[in-house]
C-alpha cells in the first residue's frame, strides 16, 4: 500500500472516529442534562479533559506514543485559548437564543476562511466557497429558528467565534510547525485546558444555571453517565486533534455540521424529538453541500498531486548518474513537500 493510500485511510478513519464518538457523547450528555438534570456543561468539559490527560498518560507509560516536548509558551497559550473558547461558547448559548447560538456556530466557517485567507494567504476556489455556502444554508434552514439579539450575547458570540477559529487554526499550525502528532499536542495541552475550565467552570455554570455544581445530588445513575461521558470524551478529543491535523480547520467544521445533522436525525429516531419538513429540507441541502465540498477538495488534491508529479519527472530524467539521481530526487521531493505543506473543535458537542 502506498504512502498516499495509507494517508487517505488514516484520514477516513479519523473522520469516522470523530463522527461516531461525537454523536455518542451528544446522546449521552443529552440524557445526562435533559433527563437527569445535570446541566453543568463547562465543569463536565473540564472533567472530560482531565480524564483524557490521564488516559494519554497511561498510553505514554505503555509506550503507545512518544513524548516530544516543544515550545512551552506555545503549548500554554494554545491550551488556555482552547479552554477559553469552550467557556465562551457555553456562555454564548446561555445568553442568547438557541437560534442565535446556531448562527454563531455557522459563522465559524466563514470566519476561519477569512482568517486563513488574510493571514496565511490560503486560496479557496470558487467551487469550495460555493459548496460551503450551500452547506451553511442547509444547516441554517435545519437548525436556526428564532433570532433574538442582545448586546452582551452578541459580544460573547463574537468572542466565541474568534477564539474558536484561532484555536482550531493553531491546532493545525502547531502540529505542522513543531512536527508533533495530534496525540503529542493533546497530551501537552490538556492540563492547561482542564485547569482553565476547572477554575472557571463552576462560576460559568453557576451564572448560567443558578445552581452549585458541588451541591448537586450525585446519584449512582448520574455518576454512571458522567463516567460514560468522560470515557467517550477521550475519543472525541483525540479525534478532534487528529482530524484538524490531517485535514484543515474548515474541513473539521464541515464535519461538525454533519454531526449536527446526524444528531437531529438520531434525536428524532431514538428520543422522539420534534422533527419538521424544514429540518428534513435543511439536512438534505446540507448533505448536498458536504458532498460537493468533499468532491471539490478531492479533485483539487488530485490536481496538485499531478502537478507535483509533472514537476518531478523532468528533473529525474536529466540525471545520468544513478546515485546522484537518487539523491537529487529525494531533495526535490522534500522541497515539493515543504512547498505543499499547509500554511496553517465542543467542542460544543455538549449542547448540539
Amino acid at each position: 500500500m502506498s504512502e498516499g493510500q495509507q494517508f487517505q485511510l488514516g484520514t477516513i478513519g479519523a473522520l469516522s472516529l470523530s463522527v461516531v464518538s461525537s454523536v455518542s457523547i451528544v446522546i449521552c450528555n443529552k440524557a445526562l442534562m435533559s433527563t437527569l438534570g445535570f446541566t453543568f456543561a463547562t465543569t463536565l468539559t473540564s472533567w472530560h479533559l482531565l480524564v483524557t490527560f490521564c488516559s494519554l498518560h497511561v498510553a505514554l507509560w505503555m509506550k503507545f506514543f512518544e513524548h516530544k516536548p516543544f515550545d512551552p509558551k506555545a503549548v500554554m497559550g494554545f491550551g488556555i485559548l482552547n479552554g477559553t473558547s469552550i467557556g465562551l461558547l457555553n456562555l454564548s448559548l446561555g445568553f442568547n437564543s438557541v437560534g442565535f447560538y446556531q448562527m454563531t456556530k455557522l459563522a465559524i466557517i466563514p470566519c476561519t476562511v477569512l482568517l486563513e485567507t488574510i493571514f496565511f494567504r490560503k486560496i479557496f476556489s470558487r467551487n469550495v466557497q460555493l459548496s460551503l455556502s450551500i452547506l451553511l444554508l442547509g444547516v441554517g434552514i435545519a437548525t436556526v429558528t428564532d433570532l433574538q439579539l442582545n448586546v452582551l450575547g452578541s459580544v460573547l458570540s463574537l468572542l466565541a467565534v474568534l477564539t474558536t477559529c484561532v484555536a482550531q487554526i493553531m491546532t493545525n499550525t502547531i502540529q505542522k510547525k513543531f512536527k508533533v502528532s495530534s496525540t503529542q499536542l493533546l497530551y501537552q495541552s490538556c492540563p492547561y485546558q482542564a485547569i482553565t475550565l476547572f477554575i472557571t467552570g463552576p462560576f460559568v455554570d453557576g451564572l448560567l444555571t443558578n445552581q452549585n455544581v458541588f451541591a448537586f445530588n450525585y446519584t449512582p445513575i448520574v455518576l454512571a453517565f458522567i463516567v460514560l461521558s468522560c470515557l467517550i470524551s477521550v475519543s472525541v478529543n483525540f479525534s478532534t486533534f487528529l482530524v484538524i491535523g490531517k485535514t484543515s480547520p474548515v474541513t473539521y467544521q464541515v464535519l461538525g455540521h454533519l454531526k449536527t445533522c446526524l444528531v437531529l436525525g438520531f434525536g428524532y429516531i431514538l428520543l422522539r424529538d420534534p422533527f419538521s419538513w424544514r429540518n428534513i429540507l435543511g439536512i438534505l441541502i446540507a448533505v448536498v453541500g458536504m458532498v460537493l465540498y468533499s468532491y471539490c477538495c478531492t479533485l483539487e488534491s488530485q490536481q496538485k498531486a499531478s502537478e507535483a508529479a509533472v514537476q518531478l519527472s523532468p528533473a529525474k530524467e536529466s540525471e545520468s548518474d544513478p546515485l546522484i539521481a537518487v539523491e537529487n530526487g529525494a531533495a526535490i521531493i522534500t522541497d515539493v513537500a515543504a512547498s505543499k505543506e499547509p500554511v496553517w473543535t465542543s467542542n460544543k458537542d455538549l449542547h448540539a
